[in-house]
């Protein structure tokens, strides 16, 4: 009898034979968080272990899907990245990034934060913000509890379970569920009335960013009512010690009117946020980008033409024969690559993107048959990094194969679109038929 216990035991602790179960980090409600191992890696992950019992009684199991689809599609480096769900009969298990460096919130209970400090936060929080409103997705429960820190004290925001995609807009195209933490809860709603999920983020960072800077609320009452009130008129008064500028920035956050309250935009480019240059953390792609050195530039002498292709090879580019969606769940408009055929020379094509380069301020490292664009300004996931790399179908006919290296798909697409489609579109071979190549 003993020996059955002991191996139920066992079990548990070892999830799915892939996970074994540590020490409990925290719980909440509904869910318990474990410091877990992935015994395949030896990577060491948090695991979140929901209870389908307890969510189905309070009718919260769309709010689990919600947070799955969101996380799975969130992916950036201030953002607590999900590895993966898996579930049993009662519970539901969510294998994440384990943060260990703790919460936002402790740093600040010891006292407020340096104005440089409080900034490099801030700018972090608006970078993964950004990043989530760009995708139509918005958070709706910001707060420092929900802000986490790596080991190098970077911010990662977490708890996506009150998130709402755009597809959850009403026909006037606002949002209507109440839904928060009082205290950072934007006036619109508490109104019960529609409001838009990104200036209300907008007025959550508001808080964060005063509650950095000031070490207490600004909107404070034990009768939740008068709180709700002083929410509802912007009452609020900023401490001496703020500068003029964040004062200003906090004043323009902390709007009661939506409609006129600051955009990211004009967040990202007010004097205060611009003050130190944003602290982004460099992911894996760019840091092998900067130490990337072509074959071709250690060859000097030595001519590398383009690589000929085989049957095989034009085979594995044709979209006909593409066997990805089998095993991606990409999107057609969030594809990382486009290929096209040329009659021109190599050199004409690598000439074709010094010129997209030059107008669209990236700078360039070239060989025979590649060409890396390496872009200049820092986007949602950091500086854009593109690579074209030429092979010869025939001496005279060439297949160009254009991917992106590092930054955000999104905007990647975006160039590709309106920047890289249009310069390229002339020198694109195109069939008897008419038919562009360009795929």
């Amino acid at each position: 009898m003993e020996d059955k216990n002991k191996d139920s035991h066992q079990s548990s602790a070892l999830l799915h034979g892939k996970y074994e179960l540590g020490r409990i980090l925290g719980h909440g409600t509904f869910a318990k968080v474990y410091h877990a191992r992935n015994l395949q890696t030896g990577k060491n992950v948090a695991m979140k272990i929901v209870g389908k019992e307890k969510v189905i009684k309070v009718g919260m199991i769309e709010q689990v899907k919600r947070e799955i689809s969101v996380m799975k599609m969130v992916k950036h480096p201030h953002i607590v990245d999900l590895h993966e769900v898996m579930a049993s009969k009662s519970k539901i298990y969510f294998a994440m990034e384990l943060v260990r460096g703790g919460e936002l919130f402790s740093k600040v209970a010891k006292g407020r934060l340096r104005e440089d400090v409080a900034r490099v936060y801030f700018q972090q929080l608006i970078s993964a913000i950004d990043f989530c409103h760009s995708r139509g997705v918005y958070h709706r429960d910001l707060k420092p509890e929900n802000l986490l820190l790596d080991d190098d004290g970077n911010l990662k925001v977490t708890d996506f379970g009150l998130s709402a995609f755009a597809e959850h807009l009403r026909q006037d195209g606002l949002l209507h569920t109440t839904c928060g933490t009082p205290a950072y809860v934007a006036p619109e709603v508490i109104g019960k009335k529609g409001y838009d999920g990104a200036k209300a983020d907008l007025w959550s960072c508001g808080v964060i960013l005063y509650v950095l800077l000031a070490g207490f609320l600004p909107f404070q009452d034990d009768n939740i009512v008068s709180m709700y009130r002083k929410i509802y008129r912007g009452d609020f008064k900023c401490p001496p010690w703020f500068s003029p500028e964040a004062r200003r920035l906090i004043t323009k956050l902390l709007d009661p009117n939506p409609s006129t309250r600051i955009t990211i935009s004009k967040i990202t480019d007010s004097s205060w946020f611009k003050k130190s240059v944003p602290k982004i953390i460099r992911t894996k792609e760019e840091q092998d980008l900067d130490n990337y050195i072509f074959e071709d530039d250690n060859t000097i002498g030595k001519s590398k033409q383009p690589e000929t292709l085989n049957a095989f090879h034009i085979i594995s580019l044709s979209e006909g024969f593409d066997l990805s969606p089998l095993f991606e769940e990409k999107k057609k408009e969030e594809k990382e690559e486009l290929r096209f055929a040329t009659m021109r020379p190599a050199s004409s094509v690598i000439s074709r993107l010094e010129e997209v380069a030059k107008a669209g301020k990236f700078s360039v490292k070239k060989s025979e048959s590649r060409v890396r664009l390496q872009g200049q300004e820092i986007g949602r996931k950091g500086k854009l990094a593109i690579e074209a790399e030429i092979f010869a179908v025939a001496p005279s006919f060439l297949v160009v194969e254009v991917k992106k290296n590092g930054g955000d798909t999104l905007e990647y697409n975006q160039f590709c679109r309106k920047e890289l489609r249009p310069a390229l579109k002339d020198i694109v071979w195109t069939t008897p038929a008419g038919n562009s190549t360009l795929a």
